[in-house]
């Protein structure tokens, strides 16, 4: 544990320098002399932007030059910049480019392409270093001189080099999380649409987008009164022709309504019409988010942060989301660079005598990677014992709850450093057992339309990151979903043989060399032929994987003791 004097010495040395540790220049201009050192800055648009070049002094070498984002118009400023390099001797040179979206990468693109070191300078700084210079005067030319300010003064940040897998996994995340977002909008207009056309329908059955039974019946039937013409039978009968499954005691609490339902407002055939529409929208909304969910995984397991579906609380879609907002971990020294980044610190005023350290948390964050973060720790609060009993102690002390998410959020943050930079499982003192990953993959994928391929993949892809003193604990779930169970006979039949069922099993010990050999049901007679027996056939290979040994499973049915 540090002591406070160790603290404030390491506090200290983060003002060696006053400028950016990822944006000092200083060392390379003495080497280079500051004559001979030049530093192009570049303000982007959309279809164009403009540039100039000046040496670290700011005498300019090269005035601001239009640079049209074509082939060609790249290729002549590339030639400028080479032959002002010719002409000055300049012995050293950064690319300074302010971010501006997307729109900044195809210019960031060319000149790493072309072999300069890029770096990145904020609109925030850039606005802060024109304003003293310029005030009340905002052009490319003075954003220019801005740009070159910031990137002398160490301000021109090294962005870590971006790499697919996060940034693919990155985009689909916030694709997904928008398609929620407009989908939670969506179930508010159909809420209306429903209401004016069936009024109070869904209070009395509660959340009508869980009871499935209900929206059906209020896309087939036109009135309360033809609902109650059709009865407990014709309301059964509808719901087994569209295949939907139900409860006959859900059914008596929609009869129940039409029994004391008044009639719709007016143009009530048109309001229908809204509500289907809305209806088949959400609906098409929710298959994409699913398929989007899948692609995520199949993301997930090819990084380290799989392994945070080890932790309680936490499931597929959450540590996507997070790894595609955190990026590689090696880009975080510590457990403080993700609550740094992420803003998870108050912010402080301190002028002479007065000290304000308990602000409000910091406004210039890393907004998206704050909003996972906190997203997490409100479902730790929630779905995690340890976290909620430690929320339940807080709410009791009277802490606000913003706190108590801050101070989860802050936990989660450590917790997470450790398990995804060491390649660890879930280990806290709170919890004596932890999840298995790969059979929340094995759920995670039957829970979103079993596809065989998809899943035999990503459970393959997660066996790597799996530690090798894990594994007998990770095979557990698996060899349940095995071992096949011994069923009861009928006495009217002769005895027939006992088929596996993945999905229904229980533990068999690891003592046997052979490889495994799994029952599973004649194609003819099979019920259920696309459901477990793909499991039966992907889930050794896996246990293989994984270094466990199984038995052979017996061919004639007794019931295994072990």
């Amino acid at each position: 544990m540090a002591t406070t004097s160790c603290r404030r010495r390491r506090r200290s040395a983060r003002y060696q320098s006053v400028a950016k540790p990822s944006g000092s220049i200083h060392p390379r201009v003495q080497k280079a002399t500051p004559e001979h050192f030049g530093i192009v800055a570049v303000d982007c648009a959309k279809a164009r932007s403009k540039w100039l070049l000046a040496d670290f002094y700011g005498r300019v070498l090269v005035e601001p030059t239009l640079l049209e984002h074509t082939r060609q118009g790249f290729q002549q400023a590339i030639a400028a910049v080479r032959q002002a390099i010719a002409t000055h001797d300049l012995r050293d040179l950064v690319v300074a480019i302010e971010q501006t979206g997307v729109y900044h990468q195809p210019v960031k693109h060319v000149f790493t392409t072309a072999g300069f070191e890029t770096r990145n300078v904020h609109p925030l700084t850039t606005k802060q270093f024109r304003i003293p210079a310029d005030p009340g005067i905002k052009t490319d030319d003075t954003d220019l001189l801005a740009i070159h300010r910031a990137a002398a003064n160490g301000f021109g940040l090294i962005e870590p080099k971006r790499d697919e897998l996060y940034t693919e996994l990155r985009l689909l995340a916030r694709h997904r999380r928008d398609l929620v977002v407009k989908n939670a909008t969506l179930r508010n207009q159909i809420h209306l649409e429903l209401d004016a056309v069936f009024p109070g329908l869904s209070a009395a059955v509660g959340n009508i987008f869980d009871h499935e039974p209900t929206l059906v019946i209020a896309r087939h039937v036109r009135s309360a009164q033809e609902i109650r013409a059709l009865g407990l039978e014709g309301l059964a009968r509808l719901l087994d022709d569209k295949g939907v499954r139900y409860q006959r005691r859900s059914l008596a609490k929609i009869l129940a309504w039409a029994d004391q339902a008044h009639e719709g407002i007016e143009c009530s055939k048109i309001h229908k019409k809204i509500f289907e529409d809305l209806d088949d929208e959400r609906r098409a909304r929710l298959r994409l988010i699913r398929s989007l969910e899948r692609e995520m995984a199949a993301l997930l397991v090819r990084t380290p942060y799989v392994l945070l579906l080890s932790f309680p609380g936490i499931n597929v879609v959450s540590a996507a989301e997070f790894a595609g907002e955190m990026g590689p971990i090696e880009n975080y020294p510590s457990d403080g660079a993700i609550t740094g980044r992420a803003g998870l610190f108050p912010s402080r005023y301190q002028s002479d005598r007065v000290d304000h350290s308990d602000g409000p948390l910091v406004r210039r964050a890393n907004h998206a990677l704050r909003y996972v973060i906190l997203l997490i720790a409100d479902n730790l609060l929630l779905c995690n014992d340890h976290f909620r009993s430690l929320g339940q102690r807080w709410q009791a002390q009277g802490v606000d709850p913003r706190i108590r998410c801050v101070r989860v959020a802050k936990r989660f943050c450590r917790i997470a450093y450790q398990m995804v930079a060491g390649r660890q499982v879930f280990r806290h003192p709170s919890c004596r057992q932890r999840h298995k990953i790969l059979d929340k993959l094995v759920k995670f994928h039957i829970d979103h339309d079993l596809d065989i391929m998809m899943m035999s993949n990503d459970l393959h892809a997660a066996v790597q990151w799996i530690p090798q003193a894990e594994a007998a604990a990770e095979a557990e779930p698996l060899q349940a979903r095995l071992t096949p169970r011994s069923s009861p006979v009928p006495a009217r039949s002769p005895a027939p043989v006992p088929q596996a069922n993945p999905l229904t099993t229980k533990p068999v010990p690891a003592c046997a060399q052979t490889p495994p050999r799994v029952a599973t049901r004649p194609e003819a007679t099979s019920r259920r032929s696309s459901g477990p027996r793909p499991l039966s056939e992907i889930l050794p290979e896996v246990l293989v994987r994984l270094g466990v040994k199984l038995v052979e499973s017996s061919a004639k049915g007794e019931t295994d003791l072990t």
